[in-house]
């Protein structure tokens, strides 16, 4: 037969049990806003009935219940769900960079308007202009030198903006690097804590979201990949294996992301996403700007010297012989705006020819966007500036230049309408290989206009794409206040009926302890 006290073991149990599922919801509404926590489920199982199957039970017929006792507290998560987490923010992680990166880049360029590089270009060219219809006036040359500056120092200031947002991008790295090692640390730290307390048979259930959470955190910074373990994570990117239970196996390193990315270790992510802005989006414009700086300054272009114009010893083109006079209009080939102006006259006598309008910065080597300057003679001297293709003879036989001429300025001028090869070097290749200034300008601007809409778009489709799987995520495992109140109603009656239970069996054993027996005394 069963234990007299049988009942009181039976409500005992489930007042436990109960109260056990009270103060799990109770946790459960506490961390209602904890970012990455798990809701908890108390699991019951109905606790062994008497008697048990043995070759000495008793002939009691039936097996009478013992009432409910919880086996763990566990948490209600999906792994699937994590995975599918993991492989959306690592690429919200990428786009999201590449679309910072391209807006920046934007904001560069700063066209189309009205105080971009386009607009002092132009200035350049309409100052030529005015000095082709005074030549020899100083006030004219004054203000081409001053729009000369205004265009090197709008191209020279593009240059150190790329260059510094190149270095930016590359400290970012470092200190994304620096923030993923951190977390992979965490994560080991969390492996052996939670391997000790669930080696007790306990499950370390806010252990485990704080380390799922972390997951979450990397999974955006690098292409995480997570193996739920009997030592806890293992963590790879790629074929890289970071973490190992207790172990931090392979760190990231900021000198070696580079060739992890080569390699295709590194697939997706914030430090993928920093890698693709600074190697090929900043490399490409730098290089564009570059190639437009060289093209002007020194690249071959084909124009057609009047009749009359006297080539000055020394010169470099093709189509002419230096030291002569055109008889006849003639097509030569310049070296850029340095080499047609080095065809020209300045307003000194005797003849003395042009001096290169552009020259490098102190220290520099080649032409580019951050070299580029005016030469310091012009700059200090406007009547150094060339303008005139011709010469003649005095009465008292010494050479003069013909001041009044513009041959050199107006061609010069029309360099705003002429095309130029922009030809392609082991740096990369130009957006166009032949065409005017503006529209390799318009085609720097098209493109990266495109880029940045597209990387808007990605940016705008891949956080919808984790909004909905994290939503999917936390109507499984986010706590809901609704249901955490029904539960908690529910888990109250069957207190409050356990303990009137309990009171019920107390009262029987009194009367049977306390009443019985006792007729007769």
């Amino acid at each position: 037969m069963g234990s007299t006290f049988s009942g009181i073991e039976i409500s005992k149990r489930s007042l436990f049990a109960q109260q056990t599922a009270l103060q799990t919801t109770g946790h459960n509404v506490a961390n209602a806003n904890t970012q990455g926590y798990t809701r908890q489920r108390v699991n019951m199982v109905a606790a062994l009935p008497y008697e048990p199957a043995s070759m000495t039970r008793s002939a009691v017929p039936g097996q009478l219940g013992q009432g409910v006792e919880f086996d763990q507290i566990k948490r209600v998560r999906e792994k699937f769900l994590d995975t599918q987490f993991y492989d959306e923010n690592k690429t919200l992680g990428e786009w999201t960079i590449r679309r910072d990166t391209l807006e920046k880049l934007e904001a560069i360029v700063n066209e189309p308007s009205d105080t971009g590089i386009r607009q002092v270009v132009e200035g350049f060219w309409s100052a030529w202009q005015d000095v082709s219809k005074e030549p020899d006036n100083l006030t004219a040359r004054a203000a081409l030198k001053e729009k000369a500056l205004a265009m090197t120092d709008a191209f020279n200031h593009t240059g150190k903006q790329l260059d510094d947002l190149s270095t930016n991008l590359t400290d970012n790295i470092s200190v994304k690097v620096s923030e993923a090692n951190t977390m992979l640390k965490q994560v080991a730290n969390l492996n052996n804590e939670i391997f000790k307390i669930e080696g007790l048979g306990n499950n370390a259930n806010d252990l485990r979201d704080q380390r799922d959470l972390l997951v979450d955190n990397l999974s955006k910074i690098v292409n995480i990949t997570s193996i739920d373990t009997s030592g806890g994570y293992t963590l790879r990117m790629g074929s890289v294996e970071l973490v190992n239970g207790i172990n931090v196996t392979n760190p990231i390193d900021a000198s070696t992301v580079a060739a992890d990315l080569t390699s295709g270790n590194l697939q997706s992510g914030e430090i993928y996403g920093m890698l693709v802005s600074r190697d090929q989006y900043l490399d490409s414009y730098k290089f564009q700007f570059n190639s437009m700086v060289k093209a002007l300054v020194q690249g071959p272009v084909s124009i057609t010297l009047p009749a009359g114009s006297v080539i000055p010893a020394g010169a470099t083109l093709t189509g002419a012989t230096p030291g002569t006079t055109l008889a006849a209009d003639t097509k030569v080939t310049v070296n850029g705006i340095n080499g047609l102006h080095a065809l020209g006259y300045t307003l000194e006598d005797p003849p003395k020819s042009g001096i290169p309008f552009f020259t490098l910065k102190e220290g520099a080597t080649e032409f580019n966007a951050n070299s580029l300057t005016v030469n310091p003679e012009i700059v200090k001297k406007v009547a150094n500036i060339a303008a005139s293709s011709r010469t003649y003879v005095d009465t008292d036989g010494n050479t003069k230049v013909v001041r009044g001429n513009n041959d050199i300025a107006l061609a010069l001028a029309s360099f705003q309408n002429q095309k130029f090869d922009f030809d392609p070097s082991s740096n990369g290749t130009p957006l166009l290989t032949s065409g005017t200034f503006d529209e390799f300008l318009r085609a720097i601007v098209g493109q990266l206009g495109v880029q940045s809409q597209e990387a808007t778009r990605q940016t705008t489709n891949q956080q919808a794409l984790v909004d909905q799987v994290d939503s999917r995520r936390q109507s499984v495992s986010g706590v809901s206040l609704d249901e955490e109140m029904a539960d908690m109603i529910k888990y109250q009656h069957a207190y409050n009926a356990a303990a009137r239970s309990l009171t019920t069996f107390d009262e029987m054993l009194d009367k049977v302890i306390n009443g019985m027996g006792t007729v007769g005394r």
